[in-house]
C-alpha cells in the first residue's frame, strides 16, 4: 500500500516556495539559525574552521537547508556540509533548485524516510534539525531516538512541533474533513475543504484563531498540511518533555525565551513569586497554560547526561553581543535610553527596561566588536570616560531586554570571523 504521507508532500509540497524569489530574500526562522545554534548549543563557541556536519530532517521545500547553507556559507566555514533529508522527490527538486539560485554548494540531497537515517544518511553530526516532522511519524518516539543515535559528541538538535492550545480549531476541522470528504479524491478532498472553510459559523475556534493560517494564505499545499493531513498529532509542553527525555535529551532553550516564562504573563507580584519558584520544566509548562495561545514549540535540545556549556556573560570585556535579523542603527535610532522595549508575543506584551546607554551600545554592535570595543566606542561618541563595571551591567540589562524576544545572543570573542 502506497505511503500516504510521502504521496501528500509529492502532490503538495510544503511550504509552497518558488526558487526564483531567492533572488531578492533569504528565508529566515527557527530553529537552525548559525547564532542560535552557537549560542543555545555550543554556549557561545563554535569553531567553523574546524568540520562541521549537519542534518536538516525531513527538509521539505528547503527553508532551514537553505538558511543554514546560506549562513555557514556566510561565515566562511569552508568543511561544513548541510545534509537534506526528505522523503519526497518534489519537495527535494524545489530545496535543490532553491539551493541551484544561490550558487550554495555545500548541500548534500538525499531522499528518504527519518527512519532510514542511519541507512541513507549516517552521522555523526554536530547539529541536527528536525522542525515540523516528528507530529507527522507513526512513532514521534522511534523518529527522536533514530535521530538522537546520529548525534556526535557535543552535537544537539532543534525541534519544532505543533502546539495543541494555539491550534485551537484544526482538529475538529479534521475530524469534520474526515466525515465530509471521506476517501474521495485529494482534489475532491480540497473542494470540501474550501467549501467548509467558507461555510465555518463565526463562533467555530478555527475562525476566531489568529494564529494558525495556512488555509487561509498557504495555498493548496497549506490547506491540505493544516486540515487534511493524514497523520497530525501536537504537544502540550509537559509532553513533548516527555518525548524528549526519553531520547536521552534535555532542552537547552525555548524560542522565544520570554514566550515560555510564565512572568511575561503574570502581573500579580503574589502569583510572580509563585512561578519563579517552580521547577524549569514546571515554568514552561505554566506559561503555555498562561499563554493558551502558543501554536508551535521550537526548542534546542541535548544529550541530558552532558553538562551543557554556559554562555558568556553579556556584560565581560571579551563577549560579543550578535543582534539577531535585526539593522542595529535602524534599531538603535527607534530606541530611548532609559525607557521600554515594547514588542509583542502571540498577542501579549512585551516589555522590558532598557538602560540608558541603549541606543549607542546597539548601534557599535556589529557581530564581530567586543563589549570592551563596544564601551570604547560609546565613550568615544559621547565624549566621556564610563565606568567599566557600570558599563557591564548597561550590556546586560540591554542583553536581557533583546534576548527575552530571541533578538540579541551571545558569542565569544575568540575566532569571531567563523566562531
Amino acid at each position: 500500500m502506497a505511503d500516504p504521507i510521502r504521496a501528500q508532500y509529492e502532490s503538495y509540497p510544503y511550504p509552497a516556495r518558488d526558487p526564483g524569489d531567492e533572488r531578492r530574500r533569504l528565508v529566515s526562522g527557527s530553529p537552525s539559525h548559525l547564532d542560535e545554534i552557537r549560542h543555545y548549543l555550543h554556549g557561545g563557541r563554535l569553531d567553523l574552521n574546524q568540520p562541521f556536519r549537519a542534518l536538516i530532517a525531513g527538509g521539505g521545500t528547503g527553508d532551514a537547508a537553505i538558511m543554514l547553507a546560506q549562513h555557514l556559507t556566510d561565515a566562511g566555514a569552508a568543511q561544513a556540509e548541510v545534509s537534506y533529508l526528505d522523503l519526497s522527490t518534489a519537495s527535494r527538486a524545489i530545496a535543490e533548485a532553491r539551493a541551484e539560485a544561490r550558487g550554495l554548494t555545500n548541500i548534500r540531497f538525499v531522499t528518504g524516510a527519518i527512519e532510514d537515517i542511519a541507512d541513507r544518511a549516517p552521522g555523526p553530526y554536530d547539529y541536527i534539525d528536525c522542525c515540523g516532522v516528528l507530529h507527522h511519524l507513526e512513532s514521534p518516539e522511534a523518529g527522536l531516538a533514530a535521530l538522537t543515535r546520529q548525534l556526535a559528541t557535543g552535537g544537539g538538535m532543534g525541534l519544532m512541533v505543533y502546539a495543541t492550545l494555539g491550534r485551537a480549531g484544526v482538529y475538529p476541522v479534521q475530524e469534520a474533513l474526515a466525515q465530509l470528504a471521506g476517501d474521495k479524491p485529494d482534489r475532491e478532498r480540497l473542494a470540501v475543504a474550501r467549501r467548509l472553510v467558507a461555510d465555518l459559523p463565526a463562533s467555530h475556534w478555527l475562525k476566531r484563531n489568529p494564529f494558525v493560517g495556512d488555509h487561509l494564505t498557504g495555498g493548496e499545499a497549506g490547506l491540505y498540511d493544516l486540515l487534511l493531513h493524514r497523520r497530525d498529532r501536537s504537544y502540550r509542553v509537559d509532553e513533548l518533555l516527555t518525548l524528549v527525555r526519553g531520547a536521552g535529551l534535555a532542552p537547552r532553550g525555548w524560542i522565544e525565551p520570554a514566550r515560555y516564562e510564565p512572568e511575561t504573563y503574570l502581573t500579580d507580584p503574589v502569583l510572580r513569586t509563585a512561578a519563579a519558584a517552580l521547577d524549569p520544566d514546571a515554568r514552561v509548562a505554566l506559561a503555555e497554560r498562561l499563554s493558551s495561545v502558543i501554536a508551535k514549540h521550537i526548542v534546542y535540545v541535548a544529550p541530558a547526561d552532558r553538562t551543557p556549556p554556559s554562555p558568556p556573560d553579556p556584560g565581560a570585556d571579551d563577549t560579543v553581543l550578535v543582534l539577531r535579523d535585526l539593522d542595529p542603527i535602524a534599531v538603535a535610532k527607534g530606541l530611548r535610553g532609559g525607557g521600554m522595549l515594547q514588542a509583542e508575543i502571540d498577542g501579549t506584551p512585551y516589555r522590558a527596561p532598557l538602560p540608558d546607554l541603549a541606543p549607542g551600545i546597539l548601534a557599535s554592535i556589529d557581530g564581530r566588536r567586543t563589549v570592551a570595543d563596544i564601551r570604547a566606542a560609546v565613550c568615544e561618541q559621547a565624549h566621556s570616560i564610563a565606568d567599566p563595571a557600570a558599563f557591564a551591567d548597561q550590556a546586560r540589562a540591554l542583553f536581557r531586554a533583546f534576548h527575552g524576544i530571541n533578538r540579541m545572543l551571545v558569542r565569544h570573542a575568540g575566532g569571531v570571523k567563523n566562531g
